[in-house]
């Protein structure tokens, strides 16, 4: 049979529809969010290849030129092209972000296996510890950490990771609990199985899926955290490319009309953040056993 590319691209598009029909409006959600994701980090793995500029490069063209032409979405008062910021401007606050939630997950799931396998004074004082970081809000606890350690990419990462290590810690605890209770656990351990490998056998593998959901909101929110710290002043230093310094930077020139400086930073970071919600959600309702039973 004669090669098609309309015949390949049905061929290619079929696992995806029969998904979408079995699962429904999720599973376009999750797809959407997806796409989303995925054209972001290529564009912050490959900036070379989308971006005209330097980011730092003073010379691009006239002060504050509107989006058009050569400049697709204006320059900066700096003669900086606003495009080029935000395409290596991605890789600054995927970095933090994920990285962040990398850095939480493992404490908190840590933690919460430990604090829920273990019982006794040493759960309740983690548990004291996490509850008394959950009740304060994300963003306020965050400026806070910012304060603390100063300014720059890992600083602020720690202060970010932070403040999601209660969500984890909540969500694995209270499910090693349950358990830790069932007969394969209680089988495990008459036939002389260690603490650490009922843990890492038996119980991690049962509670790792759930935190596949919370990790992808959890950078959603990191993005929006981290763009607001840096934003405050409190983030990362003027000489590094980021979205969140662009809107500070750009703030003080949308009186006069220069409306591009921050509308595309902070779309930039609204579309971000909007993909990993949605694949978050998607994985959320696709994940959930009632929902496969249909």
């Amino acid at each position: 049979m004669r090669f098609s590319p309309a015949n390949a691209m049905a061929r290619g598009l079929s696992p995806l529809m029969r998904m979408g029909k079995k699962y429904g409006l999720e599973w376009w959600i999750l797809l959407i969010g997806a796409v989303i994701i995925l054209a972001i980090i290529i564009m912050a793995i490959f900036p070379g290849a989308f971006a005209p500029f330097n980011p730092h490069d003073q010379n691009t063209g006239p002060q504050l030129l509107p989006p058009g032409g050569s400049h697709l979405m204006g320059t900066d008062n700096l003669h900086r092209d606003v495009w080029s910021r935000i395409v290596y401007g991605s890789q600054t606050i995927m970095r933090i972000a994920i990285l962040a939630a990398i850095l939480s997950s493992f404490s908190g799931i840590s933690l919460g296996l430990i604090s829920g396998f273990s019982g006794g004074i040493l759960d309740r004082i983690l548990s004291l510890i996490m509850d008394s970081v959950y009740v304060f809000p994300g963003l306020i606890l965050a400026i806070a950490f910012a304060a603390m350690f100063g300014p720059g990419v890992f600083n602020i990462t720690l202060a970010v990771a932070v403040i999601y290590i209660p969500t984890y810690f909540r969500l694995v605890r209270g499910q090693t609990l349950s358990i830790k209770e069932e007969l394969y656990v209680e089988a495990a351990r008459s036939i002389g199985a260690s603490n650490f490998t009922i843990l890492w056998k038996y119980i991690f593998p049962n509670v790792i899926a759930t935190t596949v959901v919370v990790f992808t909101l959890n950078v959603a929110d990191a993005i929006m955290i981290e763009a607001a710290l840096t934003y405050l002043g409190l983030g990362l230093p003027p000489s590094i490319v980021d979205w969140g310094m662009d809107l500070a930077m750009g703030k003080k020139f949308l009186p006069s009309g220069q409306w591009w400086l921050i509308t595309f930073p902070g779309a930039m970071i609204s579309i971000l953040a909007l993909g990993f919600t949605m694949l978050g959600e998607g994985l959320a309702e696709i994940l959930n056993p009632r929902l496969l039973e249909r």
